[in-house]
């Protein structure tokens, strides 16, 4: 343990219950006696490499080294591990780091991405914050389908003892990483504790886009996704008809895209059926990046203006108001 210490090294101490159970092409009934296992320099070196998916095998059998000038003796073995022991536990920073602009990005949101051993994430949001990385970083950068793959990754890399962040846009528990993440450690059979996983909230995309047009959530509001890759879409229907019903204020993200054009104009005529016509609408396009646009326009008016996937859309209700070019839904204060 001192060496250990002195060195550096990670240290993994095996029982003797566990060692006497694996199989070792060098077993001693003198030291099953003594110890209680058959054997412990290859039993260790061999569970010491073994992974649950990938057995271990020895590279170095059992020597038994000795020095003139002290008693005793070392017994060494030698294994060859897939991936280094690190001795620590990983930890997962689910990350959303807001609109994008650097100066979006909360102090906690900054300071798990400086400290992390490995940042995964999307390739365009890792671009944006590129100034917060360090050299000696493990960067992972991951095309926009592969989500999956990103949260496969970042939970191999924290069983590793690394600690790993996550990056999403807006924030991290909003159409974003930290459900997938979390369903997939669930589907592992993860103890909820190794890794362990802290989410670090963001600005999300409503609230960037609202911050910009005034004060158009000051009453009830919900989000609505027109994305139907992983919601059918008589779903997100029905929930558009809901929130139009209601009178509620609404988001809408991912409104449309190059191949699908006919939702967005969908919710417009739902919107329509319950709203009067010139009830405002703002659409905040890349809201704090160098490209933002924001147009203010109307429900009736709408889809005469560039709408795409950066684009977040938001819908007044009936007593939403335009003055002064801000869009203000009344909390009810002066009534």
């Amino acid at each position: 343990m001192q060496l250990c210490q002195d060195r550096g090294w990670p240290l993994r101490c095996f029982s003797a219950a566990d060692l006497q159970t694996i199989p070792v092409p060098n077993p001693s009934p003198v030291v099953a006696q003594v110890v209680g296992t058959p054997s412990v320099a290859e039993a260790a070196a061999i569970a010491a490499a073994a992974t649950p998916n990938t057995p271990a095998s020895l590279r170095v059998s059992k020597q038994v080294i000795r020095h003139p000038d002290y008693a005793g003796a070392v017994t060494l073995a030698i294994a060859a591990a897939e991936q280094e022991y690190t001795g620590r536990q990983g930890h997962l920073w689910l990350v959303g780091t807001g609109p994008g602009s650097l100066d979006q990005i909360t102090p906690a949101a900054k300071a798990a991405i400086s400290r992390a051993d490995a940042v995964v994430g999307y390739r365009l949001y890792m671009d944006l914050i590129q100034p917060l990385l360090r050299p000696g970083q493990l960067i992972e950068a991951m095309p926009i389908t592969q989500e999956q793959q990103r949260a496969e990754r970042a939970i191999e890399l924290s069983r590793w003892g690394l600690s790993v962040a996550v990056i999403s846009s807006g924030d991290c528990g909003i159409y974003a990483m930290a459900g997938l993440v979390l369903e997939t450690l669930q589907a592992q059979g993860w103890d909820g504790h190794s890794p362990m996983v802290e989410s670090i909230p963001g600005i999300s995309a409503l609230q960037s886009a609202a911050a910009r047009v005034g004060a158009p959530l000051m009453h009830d509001f919900c989000a609505i996704s027109l994305s139907d890759l992983l919601t059918p879409w008589p779903v997100i229907e029905t929930r558009l008809r809901a929130a139009a019903e209601a009178d509620f204020v609404v988001a809408l993200y991912n409104p449309k895209s190059q191949q699908r054009t006919e939702q967005i104009a969908i919710a417009q005529r739902i919107f329509a059926q319950h709203r009067p016509p010139r009830t405002p609408v703002a659409l905040v396009r890349a809201a704090y990046r160098a490209d933002e646009q924001i147009t203010i326009t109307t429900v009736q008016a709408m889809l005469d203006h560039p709408i795409d996937m950066l684009t977040t859309v938001l819908i007044g209700n009936r007593s939403t108001q335009l003055y002064a070019g801000k869009l203000i839904t009344p909390r009810g204060y002066r009534v």
